[in-house]
Formats: structure tokens, C-alpha cells, sequence
């Protein structure tokens, strides 16, 4: 996280640089010189601003969850997502793009986790999309994100967010080259019956990606 960053956070959050430094606990002129580049931003200072500040959680370093144990509502919640503000924790701040990654992997999601992530993708716009899109297919899971991004992108158009459009257009269009054959669902173990008959109800955009699953944007109850 830059020193400009920062000073934009703090400015935001309508804090000035004494009454920041004694928030996070250090001192106004160490907290100048950071701002202004002279001295690198501790990585303890980066989890305060997103503890403050949860839009700025893209500046934590991209470390993975645990899958078998993270908890997901309680990570989405910590994040600002408001079908889980009731469980929200600074400790369990992360980096949205881990958050999303580590629950592309699991094997089985809850459907309410699943509705939450399109809202990362919109939330946090600037987040480390490089990252994301090449950790997910090293992990075989691009056509879950790519779903996931169109979902996204198709809520924005709603919104009349041409800019969002755009950049979520541009990381479909990476995944799309890397999109697997192999069909897949979206966190749900399911009996052959059920395979087929979520085959026929699915929604283009799943088809198009391989995907067993009915989601769709109305479904987003939280991103809309």
C-alpha cells in the first residue's frame, strides 16, 4: 500500500494526521513520512486502514485462507458485505482476492457464500486481478471465476457503470481463453438427476462456462 493511498484513506475517513497517528497507534511525524514515500507503510498499518476502512482491504497481502477451516460469512462480513455485517470482525480481515480464490476452490459452498462473491468482484474494483485470474487457473477453477465475472459484469450494466463494464470485460476475455471443457458446479455435490435437470434450467451465461448451477443476477439479493 503506497503512502498516497493511505493519506487518501485517512483524508476520507475525515481524520487528520495526529488524530490518525494516535488511532493507529503511532506517531504524527513517522505517519507524514509515510505518506509522503520517505518511509515504507507497515504491514500493520495496511490492516488497520481495512479495519477502518474495508474498501481499502485490497492493500492486505494476498494470503489464502485456510479452505478447510476459513469461514467464510464471517470473512465476508469483515469485508463490508451486508448479508453478513452482523458477523463482521477486524480480525478477520483479508484480501478480497484470496477471499474469492479460496472459495472458487472449495468443494462444497453454501448458497449464501456463493451469492456473496459476484459482490467482491464489484466491490472491490481494484483489486489484483493478474493475480486472481492466473491463481485461478492454476487452481482449474477459471470457469468459476469467469462465471462469477460475467454475473458481475451483468449487474454493472444494470447499474449503467461503463467503466466497471469494461474492466470486467477485459478479464472475461482472459479467462475465456483458458476456458476448460470439462463440466463443473459451482460448490454443490450433486446426484446424476440433478445434474440434468440443472442442465436445462441454467442460465446462458453458466452454459457458456460449463457450469451446473441456476444463479443468476436477480439472485443477488446484496449486490443489486
Amino acid at each position: 500500500m503506497s503512502g498516497a493511498q493511505i493519506k487518501t484513506a485517512r483524508e476520507h475517513l475525515g481524520w487528520t494526521q495526529m488524530q490518525a497517528a494516535r488511532h493507529w497507534k503511532m506517531s504524527q511525524p513517522y505517519l507524514s513520512l509515510v505518506e509522503h514515500g520517505k518511509r515504507p507503510a507497515p504491514a500493520r498499518l495496511a490492516r488497520l486502514l481495512a479495519r477502518d476502512q474495508p474498501k481499502m482491504a485490497t492493500g492486505l497481502p494476498v494470503q489464502l485462507p485456510e479452505t478447510e477451516s476459513a469461514d467464510f460469512p464471517r470473512l465476508l462480513g469483515s469485508l463490508g458485505y451486508p448479508g453478513f455485517a452482523y458477523l463482521s470482525d477486524p480480525n478477520a480481515l483479508a484480501n478480497p482476492a484470496a477471499v474469492l480464490l479460496a472459495g472458487l476452490q472449495q468443494k462444497h459452498v453454501p448458497a449464501r457464500v456463493t451469492e456473496a462473491l459476484p459482490w467482491l468482484l464489484v466491490t472491490f474494483a481494484d483489486m489484483d486481478w493478474s493475480w486472481l485470474v492466473d491463481q485461478a487457473k492454476l487452481a482449474n477453477v477459471q470457469n468459476r471465476l469467469g462465471f462469477l465475472v460475467t454475473l458481475a459484469r451483468e449487474l454493472t450494466q444494470k447499474r449503467g457503470d461503463s467503466g466497471a463494464v469494461n474492466r470486467l470485460l477485459a478479464v472475461e476475455r482472459k479467462l475465456e481463453d483458458a476456458r476448460l471443457a470439462k463440466e463443473d458446479t459451482l460448490g454443490r455435490t450433486m446426484t446424476e438427476a440433478e445434474r440434468r435437470y440443472v442442465r436445462d434450467e441454467r442460465p446462458p451465461a453458466a452454459e457458456h462456462w460449463n457450469l451446473l448451477t441456476r444463479l443468476r443476477v436477480d439472485d443477488l439479493r446484496y449486490a443489486v
